[in-house]
């Protein structure tokens, strides 16, 4: 299912990471972040080279982590480059 979304992956690994940066103190995404405790942290891991993009198991936690953000937010993947892009979409 991710992988036919329109957000590449690479972008995807970005904006979670940016996510999981700027907002996992902030009270409107403390669910989302207490629930994706796994997922943001590899993206972040990802983003920054700790992890290689080749592993399998974090790929799918990433992209599962993914799906539950275009969700929450009751958007469609129309091909996200960044975090902004996100949250101004929902705004309007």
């Amino acid at each position: 299912m991710s992988d036919e979304q329109a957000t590449p992956f690479g972008s995807r690994v970005a904006i979670l990471s940016d996510l999981w940066i700027g907002y996992r103190f902030d009270d409107e995404f403390e669910d989302f972040v207490s629930y994706n405790d796994i997922g943001l942290p590899l993206a972040y891991a990802m983003d920054n080279k700790i992890i290689d993009d080749k592993q399998t198991q974090a790929i799918a936690f990433i992209n599962e982590t993914w799906d539950l953000f275009i969700t929450s937010l009751g958007i469609e993947d129309t091909g996200f480059e960044s975090l902004e892009e996100m949250l101004d979409s929902v705004a309007e």
